[in-house]
């Protein structure tokens, strides 16, 4: 028998139906009558042989060559109680010496490590950095969930427990899972498959993103004969198909029939397959990559096919490439991998993770894990589980090992398909205790989760239950009938608690198990992190959320811990590590903290941070690096990684170099996006290094020369951008305001500051606001002025619709120049007294939105200015004049306020009242005066007082001038 007429990878198979049988082949003889039978039928439904027969007989040929191959082949579905009993019963029998499973070649190594872990959990290879790959695709996951009930298990188990047997795994490596990806180059993420109610469970989302590899992905790829199965089966999705017709069948049928079954069906899928070119060639690419990898161990070990067992997925056991067989020809070449450099670990699994990962109906695999541990009890069959793993049992003492049985040449295959087609379906008796259990059951959970559920609900589901079945034509009703009933009987209009009849039922049938990874099979930067927080006395390893108590000051050893939970808070996700109590700023440490931890939950998160170093330190330095040093970094987030470099790494080595980063990135800026986080960071840490530092590192001295400069240069394109914003210009002028004292220290030009906002022509009013108070911060503008310009706008009727765009300009001036909070409280009072309501009231949305995205610094500095001005009292607002309201004095030149008002010696009334105080620091100073009169005009010069008593000085500066 000849494969399909390939010559090497990615050729399409022939399109003529099926590769036959040799007249004289043995296989002829095994199979005549089904042939008979097929050719028969063909005839009958078709009208004479044609396109069916070549179908029909074409899966005969497929079976025929899949049995009578030397090395024998065990066809599997993933997760299938009725594969992996088939397969404990036959290593039993068999004791293979060699087993060939279906599995990612590069996973072989973390096997053993199962033993340390609670299933279901995932063999997980992971590449954060790329080579040979778009970057855009990183990371780079792949994932092999492993349940109890499935027949990886069974044959890992037995390979890894049982001396001499080797296990060698031959499907493609993870690199070559995305080397051959059909979307190469143009690869977009793929959502995964929602639930059917639409609400997502928080398990469901334990591989990630992941590209998942699982053993046997049986399904037919022919949406209309789906179709026509589920509908002529009277089932709703294509689990309940498999389970009512292949998997109870098959529970009970001996190993050639069960062989010869699951090829018959996989060939049937893969016969019946569209017209997928980049999938029909992945999947012949991957059996090609299987049988060369099969072909070389043999040649290297020279072990007998005879005494080996090969594990593979039913749909690539009834296979038509040339490669196939240990005798295949056909030329492979496997290409090498690429120069990524892959990580491989164990993350935890559940059943809701593997049915949302790969389309399997919800509660499928409860309910597969369910059906093995009846299989279990109802055959007897011993299973495999591997020794030292969390529930297994003791090992009992050694028996005499069991002979292994020779299995029967290849030409004396029988038939079994052929009776076991032609047996008529086994009626299963109705098994009243149970059924009554899951009624009583689901009543009890219902009641527990809030349904008004009663005996007479019970009674309901257990009477709807046998009525399902009985129009579905079923005798005995299957756990997805019960859970019809269950769902039409208990579940109303609204679903009281959190989860409705569905989920209780999957529940019911075995839960939605979650694995844990044990201790010894983490990678080192898990263990160490568990190992640091143990003075902690947590169990951190079990889901749920803990409470962690840390109190620095009783136990200082505890500061360890702060130290590597603030860490995780960085780099684990939301949940993981959340403060209750206590925070860490830059310069500041809580003596107290309160912490509700779910390390285990997450644990998932924390083995992946594991692939990218050995401790938490070295990950969080490298992605503080990756920040800094990406392609898309920008000022602001470069000082946000040189801030958590210093608050969560400490000492100066790499908070001075990302600083020097900063200032890279800000040379080549050319927008002014990020200037309000650069100002808030920027003054952070020149707040935290004058306090904590006996200098000013270089590159802060440096970044605010360079800063200094820079936003001078872009403020007059800023003014008139429109791109820009008024906060990113009002944060620009902060910056060049707050920073101008340190700026000039260190050799600026004052002059450049000068002349930038001289060059500013902004045209809308917000920007107009804001250059005014630049203007007044740089002494251009008086105050008086300014009041007056506000004065004239608002007696400008063409100009009062826009006023309130100038107020929004003075609220924003704030930031750069937060000494005229008393001019905006002025302006905004005389805008609320004199603007009509149609402009009014539209502004105040604008007004709270601003106030409230600065109410860090812009709300206290308008309350308190205006709790100065405004009266404490409501009672005295009646009689209250605002200070900008009163008369001015009589004669004062150009409408200068009184002294109540502010002017005059009001600050000095004080002093003037009472001088004891300033004579008695006088006489202890050795100084000598008299005081002046408050209202009066000093007697002498008071000026130049002191250039007449020590006139050495302005003698010595006249020499100098004028060269004498």
């Amino acid at each position: 028998m000849t494969g399909s007429p390939t010559n090497g990878p990615g050729r399409a198979p022939s399109t003529n139906g099926s590769a036959r049988t040799s007249a004289n082949s043995p296989g002829q003889a095994s199979f005549a009558a089904l042939r008979g039978q097929l050719h028969e039928a063909a005839t009958a439904f078709a009208d004479g042989p044609g396109a069916l027969e070549g179908i029909l007989l074409g899966m005969v040929d497929d079976v025929d060559r899949a049995v009578r191959e030397p090395l024998e082949i065990f066809p599997v579905c993933h997760h299938s109680p009725a594969s992996a009993l088939a397969m404990a019963r036959r290593l039993r029998e068999k004791q293979p010496k060699v087993v060939y499973l279906e599995l990612c070649e590069d996973m072989s190594p973390l096997l053993d490590e199962l033993r340390n872990c609670r299933l279901p959990v995932a063999v997980q290879a992971f590449a954060s950095d790329v080579d040979g790959f778009p970057a855009e695709w990183a990371p780079l996951s792949v994932v092999a969930p492993i349940t109890e009930a499935s027949a990886e298990y069974q044959a890992i188990a037995y390979a890894l427990d049982t001396p001499g047997v080797e296990l060698v795994l031959v499907d493609r490596s993870s690199d070559h899972v995305f080397q051959w990806d059909s979307r190469h180059g143009e690869r977009t993420p793929q959502e995964p498959p929602a639930p059917a109610d639409g609400v997502p469970e928080p398990e469901a989302a334990l591989h990630g993103e992941a590209v998942g590899v699982e053993i046997g992905d049986l399904r037919p790829r022919f949406a209309e004969l789906e179709e026509h199965l589920l509908r002529h089966g009277k089932v709703r999705h294509w689990s309940e198909w498999w389970h009512q017709y292949v998997e109870v069948p098959l529970g009970d049928s001996d190993h050639e029939a069960y062989r010869q079954v699951m090829f018959l069906v996989g060939s049937l899928f893969r016969r019946l397959a569209p017209g997928d070119g980049d999938r029909v060639r992945v999947d012949e690419d991957r059996e090609r990559y299987m049988w060369t990898r099969i072909r070389e161990h043999l040649a290297a070990g020279g072990a007998d096919p005879e005494d080996c067992l090969y594990v593979c997925g039913a749909f690539h056991a009834a296979s038509r490439v040339e490669e196939f067989g240990v005798a295949g020809s056909g030329p492979f070449t496997i290409s090498p991998r690429s120069a990524t450099t892959w990580q491989h670990g164990l993350i935890p699994s559940s059943h809701t993770a593997i049915e949302a990962q790969f389309g399997l109906a919800p509660g499928s695999v409860s309910i597969a894990a369910t059906q093995w541990a009846k299989n279990l009890k109802r055959t007897r069959v011993q299973p495999y589980r591997l020794a030292g793993q969390d529930g297994a049992k003791k090992p009992r003492a050694a028996k005499k090992a069991v002979p292994a049985v020779t299995a029967p040449p290849p030409e004396a295959a029988e038939d079994r398909l052929s009776g076991f087609l032609r047996r008529p379906p086994v009626l299963d008796t109705l098994d009243e205790a149970e059924l009554l259990g899951w009624s009583v059951d689901i009543v009890r959970a219902a009641r527990r989760s809030g349904y008004l559920a009663s005996t007479a609900d019970a009674i309901a589901v257990f009477e709807t239950s046998i009525l399902l079945a009985g129009m579905r034509d079923r005798a005995k009703p299957t756990p997805y009938d019960f859970q019809d009933a269950a769902i039409t009987c208990i579940e109303k209009d609204a679903v009281p608690g959190r989860r409705d009849v569905r989920r209780l039922v999957e529940i019911m049938m075995g839960g939605d198990r979650i694995g844990r990874v044990g201790y010894d099979a983490l990678p080192p930067l898990a263990r160490d992190v568990h190992d640091r927080l143990a003075p902690l006395e947590l169990k951190l390893q079990q889901r749920g959320v803990q409470r962690a108590l840390l109190d620095m000051n009783s136990r200082p050893e505890l500061g360890a811990c702060s130290d590597v939970l603030w860490m995780l808070r960085r780099l684990m996700p939301h949940g993981a590590a959340r403060p209750i109590m206590g925070e860490r700023k830059l310069g500041e440490r809580s003596i107290q903290e309160s912490w509700d931890l779910a390390l285990g939950t997450h644990q998932r998160a924390l083995i992946e941070l594991g692939y990218e170093g050995v401790s938490i330190e070295q990950v969080l330095e490298q992605r503080l690096r990756r920040d800094a040093y990406g392609p898309r970094a920008t000022t602001a987030g470069v000082l946000a990684a040189v801030e958590d470099a210093t608050l969560y790494l400490g000492g100066r080595r790499l908070a001075d170099e990302l600083g020097a980063r900063a200032l890279e990135v800000l040379a080549a800026e050319r927008t002014v996006d990020g200037a309000p986080e650069v100002l808030r960071r920027v003054r952070g840490l020149l707040a935290y290094y004058r306090t904590a530092e006996p200098v000013l590192p270089p590159w802060v001295e440096s970044f605010v020369k360079a800063g200094y400069a820079h936003y001078c240069t872009l403020l007059p394109t800023a003014f008139t951008d429109e791109d820009a914003t008024v906060g990113q210009v009002a944060a620009m002028l902060g910056f060049l305001f707050s920073m101008e004292s340190l700026a000039l220290s260190l050799g600026c030009d004052r002059a450049q500051l000068e002349l930038a906002v001289a060059q500013s022509r902004p045209t809308d009013p917000e920007r107009t606001a804001l250059l005014w108070a630049a203007q007044v911060q740089l002494g251009a503008l008086s105050r008086a002025e300014l009041r007056e310009r506000c004065g004239e706008l608002l007696a400008n009727p063409m100009v009062v619709p826009a006023y309130p765009r100038y107020l929004s300009g003075f609220v924003h001036a704030l930031v750069p120049v937060p000494g005229l909070a008393d001019v905006v409280v002025e302006a905004v009072s005389n805008a609320f007294g004199r603007l009509p309501d149609p402009v009014l009231l539209p502004w105040l949305p604008s007004l709270i939105t601003t106030l409230r995205a600065g109410a860090a610094d812009l709300a206290p500095v308008l309350i308190r200015e205006a709790g100065r001005i405004f009266p404490a009292r409501l009672a005295a607002l009646d009689t209250w004049v605002p200070p900008w309201r009163e008369a001015p004095e009589a004669g004062a030149p150009g409408g200068a306020r009184t002294r109540a008002a502010g002017g005059g010696s009001r600050g000095a009334a004080l002093l003037f009242a009472h001088p004891g105080t300033l004579d008695a620091v006088a006489g202890l100073l050795g100084c000598d005066g008299t005081w002046a009169a408050p209202d009066g005009e000093p007697a002498g010069p008071a000026g130049a007082v002191l250039t007449a008593r020590h006139p050495a000085t302005a003698i010595a500066w006249e020499a100098l001038l004028t060269g004498a």
